[in-house]
């Protein structure tokens, strides 16, 4: 990669990191409880495919430093190091998993023929990832928030799943609504 490229890859990762990090800013709760919509895992799946696995994760980690500098210590989503570890660099970092899909899903852009299907598959393996990481901090670190009948764990998967499920259907609508799209936001010019 020349550093004429390397610093596109790395000034588009930085505006996508500011725009899933502003996005995170909006009211996203489902009012069942922590059950939310992240808006900004859009643009890190489009950055994700754009760019590939590497740069994925690289912008998924600095999102979630960021998230944990802006939103985890002001709002008591930090509890101890690890847990800050887990559920905010590695779990976002996570998404870029998505940019496994990267070569595969252009292919079949340039191919002209639909993503849909690959662009579902691995961005469903990038959310699982970051949801189960969410799910086990939940289990160890949240359980005393869970209700008092129901079993942390249990608890923790409802929370985590509902989110993993609510986002997974945010971005099934949004590709059936951009699937005309798809070549302008995944293909590279560079």
């Amino acid at each position: 990669m020349s550093k004429t490229n390397s610093l596109v890859v790395l000034t588009e990762g930085a505006i996508i990191v500011a725009a899933a990090q502003a996005l995170s800013f909006v009211p996203h709760d489902l009012g069942v409880s922590s059950i939310q919509v992240e808006y900004g895992l859009i643009p890190m799946t489009i950055y994700a495919l754009r760019r590939g696995l590497k740069p994925g994760l690289t912008a998924g980690f600095v999102w979630g430093i960021l998230d944990l500098i802006l939103k985890g210590f002001s709002s008591g989503g930090f509890l101890n190091p690890l847990q800050g570890l887990v559920e905010y660099p590695l779990a976002f970092a996570a998404v870029g998993l998505v940019g496994l899909g990267s070569v595969r899903v252009k292919n079949r852009i340039n191919e002209n023929k639909n993503p849909l299907g690959l662009i579902i598959f691995y961005s469903a393996i990038g959310f699982l990832v970051k949801y189960f990481l969410h799910f086990i901090a939940g289990g160890i670190y949240w359980g005393a928030y869970a209700p008092k009948t129901m079993n942390p764990w249990i608890y923790s998967l409802v929370i985590n799943g509902g989110s993993f499920i609510a986002n997974m259907i945010m971005l099934l609508i949004l590709l059936v609504l951009l699937t005309r799209v798809f070549k302008r936001f995944i293909i590279t010019r560079n």
